[in-house]
């Protein structure tokens, strides 16, 4: 094998908006995106086109560096990049020249034949965070991953790789911060010191160019701002997908259907959604109806409708080779599906026996297959469940012979699952006129968010696969996948009462909240527990939805900023060590003020770490002072929670369904603390786009603890909420602080505490 290290610099080329390095190796091209965003890209072919499936934006104008002989600098404004030539190496700071990370000197960039790695310095102090959906603990220092989107079936807590491809991760060391995206869809490692001895670690793909971005800002936060911008954001869902989910492999007919969701509105337990699995299809052909079990497809829909329900629909992109089937039909006629290179057609087997795969890298095939969506939007379906895109066929090992239009395999795969996510939406969403359509996707790529909402896969009901998916979707979180869940309870197995009560819980707090189970396990609805855990479940659920005027706030934060609404405490925390140990490194933040401690089901009283500054216990309004460890109750009635001194935490009656508007008072709940705080509250009808047009209703709410008063700012948008009147209930306060009760003006309005 013949290994080749990036040389030294044999010419320079300045362009109007990059700069480019030639060495005998390669070619090295740098651009400045932002202030703090610089991209490097080394290819060994310079005239290829330049294309990105992640990045949205462009670089900025005019490209300026100065040369003093031995070194290239190039100044964003908000960080530096100090480029060595003999030989070629690449070195950042930030603006105040404090180093955030260097080449190795020996290895800088080089080849082993077709793979290519980058070698970079190692600090002392350094930790790492991100890369989405990988086992192991939240400083990813001393481990090591491989990205190849995979149907990790039964997967375990170590598990790697798993569905999803994030090449993205945050460095941490001596109170400095910095990001790194390495945009390369090959199969791709990243190694942050487990295999040198902690000096050096390392990333590369088989396949490539050396092609990353390197972001400057400090501050986690600003950070993933920075990486959404680069990526894009998601939209703002449609507010139902933000209830409480029902799923299963399958319900089988569609009396069954209408049974469970006939049986949450005889109990009384919120719910908004319903899901339909594989057996909704006729032998598993993708965009058509059991014959048998679900002749009435539209009549299902409108009565589910007439409940309260959205109906969600999953779809697979393997097309069942039979002639006759519309999907196949068309597809063959017009070549839409993956080839070998002698241009026969891929097979593989998944659940509807031999299949054909559609070339989602083709637009007109996107377009295709966006419009073969009739089949569930016409009946009224409103959710799109995208799954095995990985893509997933029996026995997994797909060649790499097989080719999507001029894409290998090998060159895409990672991609593969965002690109069917992307026709899904694009279709969904253009059938679906100005409603927002719902895509919930198994395998992603960096940019995902902007089509779609992501789950974790096929976990187990267990407490370590309760605790690590929440270390998963807090993960998530840092590589801009707000829009996250898990299987409540387990997809395999049985949970216990006990498992399925802290699990339910804990699914309060998930940005997506759904109860999923695979076929031959036992039925786990809310009322299969008995009439007393029942009780328990439901008074979560009720609190799920109590809750969604903050969290649906959240949501919008995370469309205009990137921020995620579950989120790891090396947000906001990133040098408190503490919140780094395997004790405590399940903990996050849910929004910007409440603070969640993920707790066994077989544990009764947890130790909880509470970072600075005041808590108070959420169910109790018992106050903690930070920066302490705290053994604290932790019933399967009363998960550990907490509110941030200070919080401002906009809630709502309950109600039965996000379409039902409640009592018209929106209860704002403030805990004392004594530092101001703020809350913008964002408000639009959830359903329509027509929030882009500016009919949304937004205010900031702020708490000032001297004056110990409440001012709600005047509205911006024309949307008229839904909240008639405003109750302010304080906590934490005197005793002789009583709740008020208020009309909710568009104006600007001041509540004396």
């Amino acid at each position: 094998m013949q290994t080749e290290i990036l040389s030294n610099v044999s010419n320079i080329n300045s362009t109007t908006n990059y700069l480019e390095i030639l060495t005998a190796e390669a070619t090295a091209r740098i651009w400045v995106y932002s202030p703090t965003i610089i991209r490097v890209n080394i290819t060994k072919t310079p005239d290829k086109e330049d294309t990105s499936f992640a990045v949205i934006q462009h670089p900025a104008g005019d490209f300026n560096y100065t040369d003093d002989g031995d070194r290239l600098l190039i100044d964003a404004g908000g960080v530096k990049l100090r480029v060595s030539k003999s030989p070629l190496r690449f070195n950042f700071y930030t603006a105040d020249d404090k180093l955030l990370s260097e080449d190795d000197p020996r290895f800088g960039v080089n080849w082993q034949n077709e793979r290519v790695v980058c070698y970079r310095k190692l600090y002392p102090d350094e930790k790492f965070i991100g890369l989405g959906e990988k086992p192991g603990p939240l400083n990813r220092r001393n481990t090591h991953y491989v990205n190849w989107n995979t149907d990790a079936s039964k997967h375990t807590i170590s598990t790697d790789p798993l569905y999803k491809t994030f090449p993205f991760f945050i460095g941490l060391h001596t109170g400095l911060t910095y990001g790194l995206f390495f945009d390369n869809t090959h199969k791709s490692y990243f190694d942050f010191g487990a295999t040198t001895d902690d000096e050096m670690s390392w990333f590369g793909a088989d396949g490539g160019d050396m092609n990353y971005y390197f972001f400057g800002a400090q501050g986690v936060a600003q950070i993933i701002e920075d990486y959404t911008w680069l990526t894009g954001r998601m939209e703002m869902p449609p507010l139902w997908s933000l209830g409480y989910q029902q799923c299963r492999y399958s319900y089988m007919t569609a009396d069954e259907v209408l049974g469970i969701a006939t049986k949450f509105r005889e109990h009384q337990i919120p719910a908004d959604v319903i899901y339909c699995d594989i057996d909704y299809m006729d032998d598993y052909k993708i965009f058509t109806w059991n014959k048998t079990h679900f002749q009435d497809p539209k009549g299902l829909v409108s009565k589910l409708k007439e409940m309260d329900f959205r109906t969600v629909c999953i779809v697979d992109p393997g097309i069942k080779v039979e002639t006759g089937y519309k999907q196949y039909d068309e597809g063959v006629e017009k070549n839409y599906f993956a080839t070998y290179t002698n241009g026969d057609k891929y097979v593989a087997s998944v659940w509807p026996g031999r299949c054909y795969f559609p070339d989602f890298f083709n637009d007109e095939v996107k377009e295709w297959w966006g419009s073969s969506f009739t089949a569930l939007t016409e009946p009224g379906v409103e959710g799109f469940w995208n799954d095995m895109n990985e893509p997933a066929a029996w026995g997994q090992n797909i060649p790499y012979l097989v080719k999507f239009g001029e894409h290998y395999m090998h060159e895409v795969r990672n991609v593969y699952g965002m690109q069917m996510a992307i026709a899904t939406y694009n279709g969904t969403r253009k059938l679906l006129g100005n409603k927002r359509p719902f895509v919930l996707t198994r395998a992603a790529y960096c940019g995902t968010q902007r089509y779609s909402a992501v789950w974790t896969g096929d976990n187990t009901a267990t407490d370590e696969h309760m605790l690590y998916g929440q270390r998963l979707v807090n993960s998530l979180g840092l590589v801009g996948m707000s829009f996250t869940g898990v299987d409540i309870g387990g997809y395999t197995g049985n949970p216990t009462p006990e498992l399925m009560l802290r699990w339910n819980s804990l699914g309060v707090y998930v940005p997506m909240y759904r109860n999923h189970a695979e076929i031959g396990t036992n039925m786990r609805e809310p009322w299969e527990w008995g009439e007393e855990n029942l009780k328990v479940i439901k008074k979560d659920i009720e609190l799920r939805y109590r809750l969604l005027p903050y969290i649906y706030s959240g949501f919008y934060q995370s469309a205009q900023t990137g921020l995620p609404v579950s989120r790891t405490l090396a947000i906001d925390y990133t040098f408190d060590e503490t919140v780094y140990k395997h004790k405590y490194h399940n903990q996050f933040l849910f929004g910007d003020c409440m603070l969640v401690a993920p707790v066994e089901s077989t544990t009764l009283t947890a130790e909880v770490y509470l970072p600075e500054g005041d808590w108070y216990r959420f169910s109790t309004d018992e106050k903690y002072s930070g920066g302490e460890v705290y053994k604290v109750p932790s019933p399967l009635t009363d998960l550990p929670v907490f509110a941030k001194a200070g919080a401002i935490i906009p809630m709502q009656s309950v109600v039965q369904s996000t379409n039902d508007k409640g009592d018209g008072i929106l209860e704002l709940h403030i805990w004392n603390g004594d530092e101001p705080t703020s809350f913008v509250y964002y408000e639009d009808d959830g359903v329509t786009y027509y929030n882009e047009q500016g009919v949304y209703h937004k205010r900031t709410i702020s708490f000032n603890p001297q004056g110990k008063t409440v001012t709600l700012s005047a509205v911006e948008g024309s949307f008229s909420s839904k909240f008639t009147q405003v109750k302010l209930i304080p906590h934490g306060f005197d005793k002789e602080v009583k709740e008020q009760v208020v009309a909710n003006s568009n104006e600007e309005v001041t509540i004396n505490i």
